[in-house]
């Protein structure tokens, strides 16, 4: 026995230096997907492609632009470093959610149903390489995950025109060509408007949500996909929760694979949260395990046995120990000003920070904190990045942030 605590102590002691020094490599850059607002609190009618005159107007918007910040710590934070600027803004909305290994980015105009891919493997010197809008008969895609074949994979929330019916998936090799593309449609389920994804190479899975960006409809399923050729397993009923004021059964929203490689988290927008069960087989199902106690949440991250939410109604950021992910529990909270709603969470890749964009005071701000990789405690920083500044296009005026990464180290 004492021999094998001394083998025990010696990797400790080994280890334990190793990888904090490799979670506390700080990036050197973050990379904004923002649009130039000169009235970005106005209020504008939303969300139809008929809308899209009166927003530009009512929010005084110019350009759809990528930003490149300096976020290094110490005197240079916060400084610009590159801006290129591309097609008239409609409603710069998501990007991958952390930077791909291969350093190339979508970013989406949800509303222009328009879709950007930069090269970023000169940082400062950042290169549109091409763009898309429809698929096919998918239109308006949302969300992008990077394979490990180096392919990248999106959900198109419609086919066939602007909400007229279920979207599905589409594959873009490293070329921006389309090997693939799947419907999600499934008989008895009108509703299905696949949101975001979680891929899960273990198990050859894809799990995706469904919710409509405009709020035309409620869904109350998410899907399991085969990974290696999108074939769709299985539509799965979000169980509905009688005892619990608000319906969290519904409009499922960002799926996250935990550090096991194989568990899968759906949140919804309503604040509920679902752990999928038999993920590997042919008839996987959805449990309820959390209702968060917020009225909407929006984007998560996975830090190690911690799933940290955006809590918007709450002006909040929380912290669950999710290391059984069936019985999830709180263990840290940030609260932001009253006027502050949290909806987009990024990590650092190999640090500790965490970067926030959002609504209200945060349309025109980045705010960020810092996560404990071991406890979940979470700590805001005072540190913030201000988009009501000088442009070096020629703007003059603020922007909207929201998609935002972190460079890899």
């Amino acid at each position: 026995m004492k021999r094998v605590i001394s083998g025990c102590a010696l990797l400790l002691a080994l280890g334990l230096p190793l990888f904090a020094a490799a979670a506390s490599a700080p990036s050197h850059y973050l990379f904004v997907w923002a649009m130039e607002a000169k009235r970005p609190l106005a209020s504008v009618p939303e969300m139809t492609p008929a809308d899209i005159p009166a927003r530009r107007s009512g929010l005084g918007l110019g350009k759809d632009f990528l930003a490149v910040f300096d976020v290094q710590p110490g005197p240079s934070f916060g400084k610009l470093v590159a801006m290129l600027p591309v097609g008239d803004a409609a409603q710069a909305h998501h990007t991958n959610y952390a930077e791909p290994p291969d350093d190339v980015l979508y970013a989406n105009d949800w509303l222009g149903n328009r879709t950007y891919v930069f090269d970023l493997h000169d940082p400062v010197h950042p290169r549109l390489v091409r763009k898309f809008g429809s698929v096919g008969a998918l239109g308006y895609p949302h969300s992008f995950v990077y394979l490990p074949n180096g392919d990248t994979l999106a959900t198109f929330q419609y086919s066939g025109g602007f909400n007229h019916a279920a979207g599905g998936l589409a594959e873009f090799d490293s070329h921006g060509r389309v090997v693939r593309t799947a419907a999600a449609a499934a008989p008895g389920h009108p509703n299905i408007r696949p949101y975001s994804l979680a891929i899960v190479p273990k198990l050859d899975r894809v799990v995706t949500s469904s919710a409509d960006m405009m709020g035309a409809q409620v869904s109350h399923v998410a899907q399991v996909w085969r990974l290696s050729d999108l074939k769709l397993i299985k539509t799965m009923r979000l169980p509905p929760q009688f005892d619990w004021y608000d319906d969290t059964a519904a409009d499922s929203s960002e799926p996250r694979v935990l550090t096991d490689g194989k568990t899968v988290l759906v949140p919804t927008f309503n604040c509920g949260l679902f752990v999928v069960r038999s993920l590997a087989g042919g008839d996987p199902t959805l449990q309820h395990v959390d209702d968060l106690g917020y009225r909407t949440c929006e984007v998560p991250v996975v830090v190690g046995g911690f799933l940290v939410e955006a809590a918007q109604s709450g002006h909040a950021i929380v912290s669950l120990d999710v290391s059984d992910p069936e019985h999830p529990h709180e263990v840290s909270r940030i609260l932001l000003s009253p006027d502050e709603y949290p909806h987009w969470l990024a990590l650092e890749p190999r640090g500790d920070r965490l970067v926030i964009t959002g609504y209200g005071a945060l349309d025109t701000k980045a705010r960020f904190a810092t996560v404990d990789r071991r406890t979940g405690k979470l700590t805001l920083e005072s540190q913030t990045i201000d988009f009501m500044r000088a442009w070096p296009n020629g703007w003059h005026g603020s922007a909207m942030p929201h998609g935002v990464v972190f460079s890899n180290p």
